[in-house]
């Protein structure tokens, strides 16, 4: 018998897919753009070891870096290493 049952387990991990129905799967661009925004970030994140955090800034400094376009979280992250790079955080 085929499952239809959720193969994520609640630590994240994927089942044994074997009995899962494959016609129950979808190419990821049929799903919505908030969740394959998510996925990527959480492959990405876990690939390149970072972890999403929640900050506030100054609401100047996010406007200019959301006038660059997309990547202006990264350039922020590139920004903040170069300062530490010749400051010390404490």
């Amino acid at each position: 018998m085929v499952s239809h049952l959720p193969v994520i387990d609640e630590d994240d991990d994927v089942g044994d897919l074997s009995e899962i129905d494959p016609a129950l799967f979808q190419p990821f661009s049929v799903l919505p753009a908030s969740l394959q925004m998510r996925l990527r970030h959480r492959f990405e994140t876990e690939t390149l070891s970072e972890e999403c955090v929640t900050i506030h800034l100054s609401l100047d400094v996010l406007q200019t870096f959301r006038a660059t376009g997309d990547g202006w979280q990264t350039r922020i992250n590139e920004a903040l290493k170069e300062w530490l790079s010749t400051h010390s955080p404490a």
